[in-house]
């Protein structure tokens, strides 16, 4: 079964950016900002995945 991932692609400004894929290949989240590098955005998306599990909900 295949498990989500994270991608790093570059825009068309040339600049870096994550996304979140399901197990289904479908986008769940984006980056919201752009980074100079590949090494940034992998950064950001490795903080927002170290620090999800533990996130609540909010209404």
């Amino acid at each position: 079964m295949a498990k989500p991932k994270f991608q790093i692609y570059s825009d068309a400004a040339g600049k870096y950016r994550w996304r979140l894929k399901d197990a289904d290949g479908e986008k769940v989240a984006l980056s919201g900002d752009s980074f100079a590098s590949e090494s940034d955005a992998k950064r950001a998306a490795q903080r927002v995945k170290d620090t999800a599990p533990d996130a609540d909900i909010e209404d």
